[in-house]
């Protein structure tokens, strides 16, 4: 799972940074996410490692136009690659629908896949044999909210050689003793096939903060996850403008983090008056904030990523 960047800054593009876009890649599946999609998005696609065509599910926090904008563009775009495009799913808070209706009926895109468009409200929006996806609702000036991608724990590694010293011959029974099951021996001898399967690999979770306060419910969605990525549009000294516009600082996004256990902390969303490095205060200031409170921060930048590795348990490890 590789978290890559297409947009960092917030309200307006900058010629260092475009507005907000975040694409979550899974590798082995040969398919990708993306939590929200502002102006440019698909511009920056063309500079990343992500296919358009293998986009399989869009989130949108808010329906503010740093997070909207690219939307219908980037969806008339999949639309020309023709057979390739698989369906789509859509997904975002009240108005989206309305949204999407009214720039159809002025301007119609004839999409050449299905899409699916999902109205969101807290809990979990998605959910297959691999992943959980769940929202709960951010504290701004609009409806908004966080997104959870929690992957499911995969079960343990079957060991074979032990299998083998018991003496279980193989095939069926070696089935059976990988899933875990009870199997009988030709010499009568019972065995339990939780003895002969590793510890499960715990699952990844990811945690999207979208554009918020701090707030409760960001933190409980955020509770030990191995990445959070949260908005931190400003600095503590302009902790007042935060207040204001419904937005976080950096000090108050780490302080979140280590409250919430998190393992690592990305931070995204910067305001752009932080970016002359030789003005008042600086993008290194801000960084060297949240690490004063929670060292295992970073900031993100435009296609930048991060990767999120399974941990991994070893034989006989259960904590």
């Amino acid at each position: 799972m590789i978290v890559t960047f297409l947009g960092t800054g917030s309200g307006a593009p900058t010629t260092r940074r475009n507005v907000s876009g975040i694409g979550l890649r899974f590798l082995q599946a040969g398919k990708w996410w993306l939590f929200d999609c502002g102006e440019g998005t698909q511009h920056q696609l063309l500079r990343s490692p992500m296919k358009i065509s293998q986009l399989e599910k869009i989130f949108i926090t808010h329906l503010h136009g740093d997070h909207l904008y690219g939307l219908i563009g980037l969806l008339a775009s999949r639309s020309l690659r023709n057979g390739e495009a698989s369906p789509l799913a859509l997904y975002g808070p009240p108005g989206l629908d309305r949204y999407f209706r009214a720039i159809m009926d002025v301007s119609p895109v004839h999409l050449q896949y299905p899409l699916e468009l999902h109205i969101v409200s807290e809990g979990v929006v998605y959910e297959d044999e691999e992943v959980i996806v769940t929202c709960r609702k951010a504290k701004h000036r609009v409806p908004s909210f966080a997104y959870s991608v929690v992957e499911k724990d995969k079960p343990g590694a079957f060991l074979v050689e032990r299998a083998k010293e018991a003496g279980v011959p193989a095939g069926p029974l070696f089935g059976a003793l990988k899933r875990g099951e009870q199997v009988t021996l030709p010499d009568g001898r019972v065995l339990d096939g939780k003895q002969f399967v590793g510890a499960p690999q715990p699952g990844r979770k990811i945690v999207f903060s979208g554009d918020t306060e701090p707030c409760h419910s960001v933190e409980e969605l955020a509770a030990g996850a191995d990445l959070l990525v949260h908005e931190a549009t400003y600095a503590d000294h302009d902790k007042e403008l935060a207040a204001r516009s419904g937005h976080s600082t950096a000090k108050e996004a780490a302080e979140l983090a280590r409250r919430a256990g998190v393992k690592a902390l990305c931070l995204t969303h910067f305001s752009p008056r932080y970016e002359d490095e030789d003005g008042d205060f600086s993008m290194a200031d801000l960084l060297a904030e949240a690490q004063a409170i929670f060292p295992a921060t970073q900031l993100a930048e435009d296609l930048g990523s991060v990767e999120v590795k399974r941990v991994r348990k070893t034989v006989g490890e259960t904590g």
